[in-house]
């Protein structure tokens, strides 16, 4: 048999079965999916419209808001396609392309949490030197950073997957695809690029993770340091919608992939994976809006703009 006949197509196993529940879960999951990309999509456009928000913080935020919107369109139209079809098959255009995006995305995140918190740490223990240290050119190369950098490691990724033999089973116990799950099903011994995969996995994850930890060291010490109450009121209020995004992100991520193989149930990962790249994206826009002053009162502006305009189209005709 020609080998590429056997990587024609792989089969996803479902997140979802057809019964009564699962049916309403796969509603909840898509009302999620379209909620993210709306919410996501309007703080962008806020941070571009509004002045106020013209800072490296939400330069910054706008990149995150992009990355979780590609990352749940990466994963729900495929899965949600599949399901409604009745169908579970995936090209090698299609996992290739998930293998990339996700890592391209997942790792980007990361990188990018670790700006933010960088970003937070200049903001409370050196305000006076802000704009130096957080100028634009900085901004710029790190989020360049975040996407080229991942990127790369996305596109080898994918090519060394793709590249493996697989003749035997070519289903995939997962919901989309992902390197480790697709390696698995290789016919060849993968056992030396499994390794380098974890490596690069905890290298990923730690590197910016050390990064974060360390600024809210810093933070903290400067805090505590603090004689205005109002003053560490602020600095907590600054700082606390960055942790709970990266408490979110990080400890599913942790979660999935630093447990030793013999902790791994396949339901249990796919419920938790679920979590991060399809519930997570809808939480941080939500996450920053709340609680952040600057962000309503530019949702208000752009609000009460856009209904005087729709009065004034009104009124004309």
């Amino acid at each position: 048999m020609d080998l590429n006949d056997t990587i024609e197509i792989f089969i996803l196993l479902r997140l979802f079965n057809h019964t009564q529940t699962h049916v309403f879960l796969f509603s909840m999951v898509l009302m999620i999916f379209l909620i993210s990309l709306l919410g996501n999509a309007l703080m962008i456009v806020l941070i571009h419209e509004d002045l106020q928000l013209h800072t490296p913080m939400y330069f910054l935020l706008s990149h995150l808001s992009l990355m979780d919107m590609i990352l749940v369109s990466t994963i729900v139209p495929k899965m949600a396609t599949n399901y409604l079809m009745g169908t579970r098959t995936i090209s090698p255009a299609g996992y290739g392309a998930q293998i990339f995006l996700f890592v391209t995305l997942g790792g980007g995140e990361c990188f990018l949490l670790a700006a933010m918190a960088y970003d937070r740490y200049v903001a409370i223990c050196h305000p006076l030197r802000y704009p130096i240290l957080m100028n634009q050119k900085l901004c710029f190369l790190m989020t360049a950073d975040s996407w080229l950098l991942e990127g790369v490691d996305g596109l080898m990724l994918a090519g060394i997957t793709l590249s493996f033999p697989y003749c035997h089973s070519r289903e995939i116990n997962h919901f989309f695809c992902e390197a480790p799950s697709l390696v698995h099903l290789a016919c060849a011994d993968s056992t030396f690029f499994e390794f380098l995969m974890y490596v690069c996995c905890i290298l990923m994850l730690l590197i910016p993770l050390s990064l974060i930890l360390a600024s809210y060291s810093f933070i903290l010490a400067a805090v505590f340091h603090m004689k205005s109450t109002a003053a560490q009121k602020k600095a907590f209020a600054t700082c606390s919608s960055h942790l709970a995004v990266v408490g979110l992100f990080y400890g599913a991520i942790i979660f999935i992939y630093m447990r030793p193989k013999s902790y791994h149930s396949g339901a249990r990962d796919k419920v938790v994976s679920a979590f991060y790249t399809i519930f997570t994206p809808v939480l941080n826009p939500l996450i920053y809006s709340v609680r952040n002053k600057d962000v309503k009162e530019a949702l208000r502006k752009w609000i009460e703009k856009h209904v005087s305009i729709s009065h004034c189209d009104e009124n004309v005709l």
